[in-house]
């Protein structure tokens, strides 16, 4: 619940204090996959969880949710996919694994090296929603989630900003 720390202005000699309201329990989970196809408008296709600090509700995204965000854009995306993805435990668990075996007709996987969020374009639309909300002193999880959702939304609508991120991690589409 505490906002991330960002840039402001403040009087020169006093340090700028933002209070913040709130027990701080909860988080807000995003995944996200941003879609490139030439001669079409780049896409961004994402999931989204709230984790209001209850018992026995999921903190963040499983293997299923992850299974069913890939199925969403193969639905959305008419079309075989290339996955690129980072080493995230939930990505590497058997039952993924299995998964992308048995649809390896329509879905290809390439895994990122470790530790190499500069070659991931989805790390550029991260960065994108938290400078959007970098400010932001929420009242609670929910304000924080409406925020983020209206952001991912602006996002999604801009698709030179999809492309901005693949450009910045030195990737091109060729073929």
């Amino acid at each position: 619940m505490r906002p991330p720390r960002a840039r402001t202005w403040g009087r020169v000699g006093r340090t700028p204090v933002v209070r913040v309201r709130g027990s701080g329990s909860g988080r807000v989970s995003m995944a996200g996959m941003s879609c490139y196809k030439r001669g079409q408008r780049s896409r961004l296709i994402h999931g989204f969880r709230v984790h209001r600090g209850r018992k026995g509700e999921p903190k963040g995204f499983t293997w299923k949710d992850y299974r069913d965000l890939v199925l969403r854009a193969r639905t959305q995306l008419g079309g075989p996919i290339v996955l690129v993805w980072d080493n995230l435990s939930a990505h590497l668990m058997p039952p993924m694994k299995e998964f992308i075996a048995a649809n390896h007709d329509w879905l290809t996987v390439f895994q990122l090296p470790s530790y190499a969020p500069d070659l991931n374009p989805q790390e550029g639309i991260w960065s994108l929603v938290k400078r959007g909300i970098g400010n932001l002193a929420v009242a609670s999880i929910d304000h924080l989630a409406k925020a983020v959702k209206r952001r991912l939304k602006k996002i999604q609508y801009r698709p030179h900003l999809i492309d901005g991120a693949l450009t910045q991690a030195g990737l091109i589409m060729d073929g």
